[in-house]
């Protein structure tokens, strides 16, 4: 099979333990684009926090994409065109708001290129704002300043505490809305259907391919759908056991360039 396109999550996939892209992996990416592979960023991350990934790699000159928000918003890094976007009913952060007082976590959104929460004292607010280099800006009343279209509101607080908001979010608005874990600390509120396979989907349609055609590497429980989606579905080393359990490959760790070991295999027959 030739595959087309590349998709790669970022954190703990194409980058390493320091949130880097090592010289071999960077080479190999700039090969497979120079063969007309496709690369797609497809992250949890909001847009503007992966853009600096995205100049990195260049996919502005090769044609690449974005995925953001896991799968809320695909744009053309190329052109900046949106190619799908969807957003949360207008009530619904002012409803996450009160939930996430009822249940004693923190909560956060984006607004341009910045994090907004009501307690910005927050270890993960912090480690939210320097994954994405985005700062972050406190507001006293949430519900009234965030008045504008959300893609995604996140629920923050320690692993095993977090789990049990997760089941108890899910409860609630399951059927309404996509409720899932990206980190352990981290529980990402999106728009139903919203994963990253089902819009992988809709760029699928947009460029004409067929998820044959199609690798996906990632690690984390939000990647899941993505890699048992493609055509190839690879999951790193370091990656969540029932992430590992659907992969059709298994490559090794973000810090073994495990990307580049699969692009030199898979895409360029190194």
């Amino acid at each position: 099979m030739e595959y087309k396109i590349l998709v790669l999550d970022i954190d703990g996939t194409l980058t390493n333990s320091k949130k880097e892209i090592t010289p071999r992996t960077h080479a190999a990416l700039k090969k497979a684009q120079e063969k007309g592979v496709k690369i797609v960023l497809a992250s949890g991350r909001p847009t503007y926090g992966i853009m600096p990934v995205a100049k990195e790699l260049e996919l502005e000159r090769y044609g690449g994409y974005i995925l953001s928000f896991n799968g809320g918003r695909i744009i053309n890094a190329q052109t900046g065109e949106a190619i799908y976007q969807k957003t949360l009913p207008p009530e619904m952060p002012a409803l996450l708001y009160d939930m996430s007082q009822e249940y004693k976590t923190n909560i956060m959104t984006y607004l341009d290129e910045t994090v907004i929460t009501p307690k910005k004292d927050d270890k993960y607010v912090e480690l939210e704002s320097r994954i994405n280099k985005m700062a972050v800006r406190e507001v006293k009343d949430f519900k009234s300043f965030v008045n504008f279209p959300v893609t995604k509101c996140l629920m923050v607080e320690d692993g095993d505490y977090l789990a049990e908001v997760e089941q108890k979010v899910k409860a609630r608005l399951g059927d309404t809305l996509s409720v899932l874990r990206s980190e352990p600390f981290f529980l990402e509120i999106m728009p139903k259907n919203i994963d990253k396979a089902y819009s992988l989907g809709k760029l699928l349609e947009h460029l004409g391919l067929d998820k044959a055609q199609m690798i996906a590497c990632g690690d984390g429980f939000n990647d899941r759908s993505m890699i048992e989606f493609a055509g190839l579905g690879v999951a790193m080393a370091n990656a969540q056991e029932p992430v590992k359990a659907v992969a059709d490959h298994v490559t090794v760790s973000n810090d073994e360039d495990g990307v580049a070991v699969v692009v030199e295999q898979f895409i360029l027959g190194e």
